[in-house]
């Protein structure tokens, strides 16, 4: 989806900006003046060449024009959300570098100089953590602080190897180029996400600064939904990850289904005080089809992301699809569909030898469980071998 571009009022443009501080904005006018004067000292105290980039998302309570008066200048974002917003401002930013904060007064404008710093000496993104830089009473709700935050920067780190000790941290600098080539897709409150996973899984040169936490200086309550924009943090998390979210669950349920499944195949087995018997052997059955089900899914994810450019390539399974070509994922298929055909043929014969009567349940079940995984198996590893195959054809420019 390509973004709007961001409007602003016409102005002469200043050559050579070393960095532009962009804040979103959506009614901030109780301490925006606040933000961009913090903003302005520093630049002035550190020699900076830079300015103050205001991407206002659709205030109605006068805050651009207190921007304006006080020399910022203000990027209409018609596109709402919070990660349109700064899109917005990053596009419109000027500087080689940019360092984005929320425009509420927590994070210290003037206190910038460890961002630059890294920004200098080569890092690529720059995180701010405030679980080291300190936070202030009251700043952090406890169920931010202690649950929320915590747990998706833990998912973050063990999904994609990401450096980050605080994924959300809203004061980050980074070198505009790179971020923009990472071109971001989401527009909501998930955008912080989305930067520190992409930035990761594009190799760009990361590091990590303490940063302080004030609290909220605005009257009125917060933009953030906790439980909704927390989940919609998580479900990117997962939706950016096809390993987690389809391939280790899906490898998990195949491998307990099949050593259930073999274990139970020659006869019934009792633990205790329980016997378990072909029923269980169903439900092991049914755990391998949908593991298998599951990986498969973990394939296509990841060889549509990849092919859309929302993930660089991945040698890995480059070097899988060199070994398991259509015509391999189509002999597996086929022996699959032989298996299953050959087990049905044999329970077939059993039941013609009781003259197609009454059989015991147990018995034929043995046969007929593994037999119908197997077609399904098959069935499935025939159609999934031609759908990869087109997903994987090249386009032309």
């Amino acid at each position: 989806m390509k973004r709007p571009a961001p409007t602003s009022p016409t102005e002469p443009i200043e050559e050579n900006l070393e960095l532009s501080i962009v804040m979103p904005c959506l009614n901030e006018a109780e301490t925006l003046a606040t933000c961009i004067g913090k903003a302005q000292s520093f630049l002035s105290r550190a020699g900076i060449a830079g300015e103050v980039v205001i991407a206002d998302n659709g205030s109605t309570d006068g805050s651009p024009k207190i921007a304006a008066s006080l020399g910022a200048r203000v990027v209409s974002v018609a596109a709402k959300g919070y990660g349109s917003a700064l899109y917005g401002g990053i596009e419109a930013a000027r500087g080689r570098y940019v360092i984005m904060g929320d425009a509420d007064d927590s994070y210290d404008f003037a206190a910038l100089g460890p961002f630059v710093e890294r920004l200098r000496a080569g890092d690529q993104l720059v995180m701010g953590n405030r679980f080291r830089g300190g936070i202030a009473p009251g700043a952090m709700p406890p169920l931010h602080r202690y649950l929320g935050n915590p747990v998706l920067t833990s998912i973050g780190r063990l999904f994609f190897g990401s450096p980050c000790g605080d994924f959300h941290c809203g004061l980050r600098g980074f070198e505009r180029e790179a971020i923009l080539g990472l071109e971001l897709r989401t527009t909501g409150m998930e955008f912080a996400s989305e930067m520190v996973v992409r930035a990761t899984l594009n190799d760009l040169r990361i590091a990590e600064v303490p940063t302080t936490l004030s609290k909220d200086g605005r009257n009125r309550p917060p933009h953030l939904r906790s439980w909704r924009d927390g989940w919609r943090h998580l479900r990117f998390l997962l939706m950016y990850s096809p390993r987690w979210l389809f391939l280790y669950p899906g490898l998990l349920l195949m491998g307990v289904g099949l050593g259930l499944g073999g274990w139970l195949l020659p006869a019934p087995r009792a633990v205790g005080g329980v016997v378990l018997d072909v029923h269980t052997l169903l439900y092991a059955a049914m755990a391998v089809v949908i593991g298998f089900q599951a990986v498969l899914f973990a394939v296509f994810t990841k060889v549509f992301v990849i092919r859309e450019g929302l993930m660089p390539p991945d040698r890995r399974l480059d070097r899988l699809f060199d070994v398991v070509t259509l015509e391999v994922g189509l002999t597996v298929g086929l022996l699959l569909l032989l298996a299953g055909v050959t087990g049905t043929l044999y329970s077939i014969g059993l039941w013609g030898e009781q003259n197609f009567g009454p059989l015991d349940p147990r018995e034929v079940m043995r046969g007929a469980i593994p037999s119908g995984m197997a077609l399904i198996l098959g069935s499935q590893t025939l159609l999934s071998s031609f759908f990869l195959s087109i997903l994987g054809l090249k386009r032309q420019s």
